[in-house]
């Protein structure tokens, strides 16, 4: 025997003024949540452009005057190069000269400070190592400060995560998506680390 409920309940399902019901709470419904997405997303938008227009964002980058501010005597370095390796102090040096603290050995004439053998002139480097102890100079500062101050706030994520100039030089270095095209390959396939404002730039195919 069929519950008494369910019968009057399909009876009401069977009147149209209970379909047109139905439909105009789900019209209205439907509304409702797609103007709400909407101020959602231009609220969003609009904070991101206040945020990219009127207030910079508060990169935490400390830069030091020099070697001069080593306070201890442990170097952090660039860690993976094969044949190289940068300190902190911006010393290069073969990866056999570095000392037990993690410091480049000053005293052997293969170590040298702030070398930016293989970079060019734009700020990108064909050797990782020399791209480090390139950007570290002191000088480079205000180019990496004018950098922060452009960078979009896709890079955001990469960038507030550093904190200071060494941080900030060992990920600039690095390739990302400024350095390749059609993301699959370098712009420039030789001089790839860049620590300039600019990627690096576009070869002739």
């Amino acid at each position: 025997m069929v519950p008494c409920g369910a019968v009057l309940w399909r009876r009401l399902l069977r009147k149209r003024w209970v379909l047109g019901v139905v439909f105009g709470l789900s019209l209205v419904y439907f509304i409702s949540s797609t103007f709400k997405q909407e101020e959602r997303m231009v609220r969003d938008r609009t904070l991101l452009q206040v945020q990219e227009h009127e207030q910079p964002i508060m990169w935490k980058v400390k830069f030091s005057s020099g070697n001069s501010s080593q306070l201890s005597n442990q170097c952090r370095n660039s860690v993976q190069g094969k044949l190289l390796i940068t300190d902190e102090l911006g010393y290069i040096c073969e990866r056999k000269d570095l000392l037990v603290n993690g410091c480049c050995n000053v005293h052997v004439p293969s170590t040298k400070l702030y070398s930016c053998d293989s970079c060019l002139p734009n700020g990108c480097c064909s050797v990782y190592e020399f791209c480090v102890s390139c950007c570290l100079q002191p000088s480079k500062q205000h180019l990496l400060e004018r950098f922060l101050n452009r960078a979009a706030i896709a890079f955001q994520n990469l960038f507030m995560a550093v904190e200071d100039h060494f941080e900030l030089c060992l990920a600039k270095c690095r390739t990302s998506s400024q350095s390749v095209q059609h993301e699959n390959t370098y712009r420039d396939p030789i001089a790839k680390y860049c620590y300039g404002e600019y990627p690096p730039e576009l070869l002739p195919v």
